[in-house]
């Protein structure tokens, strides 16, 4: 059981854990002027892997993995490939803040509604109620009420929409896997990945490397290390120690780091739309999975 000053400091690096999700979508924004969605999988996973194998040692997790992983690894990669895609593609054409407010809360909803829709998950009265207003957060991020739509139908709106889509397509397959820890599994995912794209879609004697500058590198290390070794292992640690409800709790401050340093980083224009729209899809998710974000701050105050 972990003690209080661990539990505290846990706390602030599943913070800092969020921050890299959130600054994410700043990184492939960036990243955008350089490569294409392929070569950003292949870049992110060479650094990722390099970085991630330590961890596993470390962590004693070591490298086993059965075969029905290795199967679904696969597919999981497949699904993974199309979802960075969307990913990639959604943040070049759009802005960086409405993807990480859009699909960061999305997601929890999407994958509510797919678990409910095909694999028998019960649906309450409060869940018809988060769901409602889960659809008029996301209507409201993608300012429907404009009635305009070439605003509402736009390329970035549709890849930001198939991403929040696929990713908890990948989260189910994930969790079907058997004798296998969350994190190996991942580091499958990211060979099997990088095989796929390095033979079947990216062309190494085409990518611009002169114009790898220190921009460059800074932005790919942090989607690899920060964004991806450092932000993923901090957050399985996370339900280990502490449960993944309370782990939950801290995803809603994704949004908020990817709105806050896309302003910071990429001097881009919040409309109240997206904040009030992200508010209430949050809203909606705390219900849907019954979070309670302020659990630890009560159970000091009770002990009082």
């Amino acid at each position: 059981m972990m003690t209080t000053t661990n539990k505290n400091i846990f706390y602030i690096l599943m913070f800092l854990a969020m921050a890299g999700w959130g600054a994410s979508w700043v990184n492939a924004k960036v990243l955008s002027a350089y490569i294409n969605e392929y070569e950003l999988i292949f870049f992110r996973n060479i650094f990722t892997l390099i970085t991630l194998g330590p961890v596993l040692i470390f962590t004693h997790k070591y490298f086993t993995i059965n075969l029905r992983s290795i199967l679904l690894a696969v597919l999981a990669s497949v699904v993974m490939i199309v979802y960075m895609k969307c990913y990639f593609l959604g943040t070049k054409f759009g802005t960086a803040s409405l993807g990480g407010a859009l699909v960061t809360t999305l997601i929890p909803i999407n994958t509510f509604l797919i678990m409910a829709l095909f694999f028998g998950r019960k649906i309450e009265r409060k869940d018809f109620f988060a769901l409602g207003l889960g659809a008029l957060g996301v209507m409201t991020m993608l300012n429907v009420w404009s009635f305009s739509l070439e605003q509402i139908f736009t390329i970035e709106n549709m890849y930001f929409l198939g991403a929040s889509v696929l990713w908890p397509i990948l989260t189910i397959i994930s969790s079907k896997i058997t004798k296998t820890s969350p994190m190996v599994f991942t580091f499958y995912i990211y060979i099997i990945t990088t095989i796929m794209v390095s033979i079947f879609f990216v062309d190494f004697q085409t990518i611009n490397y002169d114009s790898f500058d220190g921009i460059f590198w800074i932005n790919i290390l942090s989607l690899a290390v920060v964004s991806t070794t450092f932000a993923t292992t901090i957050y399985f640690i996370g339900i280990e120690k502490l449960g993944t409800n309370e782990v939950s709790s801290f995803i809603f401050l994704v949004p908020f780091f990817a709105i806050i340093l896309s302003i910071i980083f990429l001097g881009e224009h919040i409309s109240y739309s997206i904040i009030i729209g992200t508010i209430l899809t949050i809203f909606a998710v705390k219900i849907l999975n019954n979070i309670k974000i302020f659990k630890t701050k009560e159970k000091h105050e009770n002990s009082v």
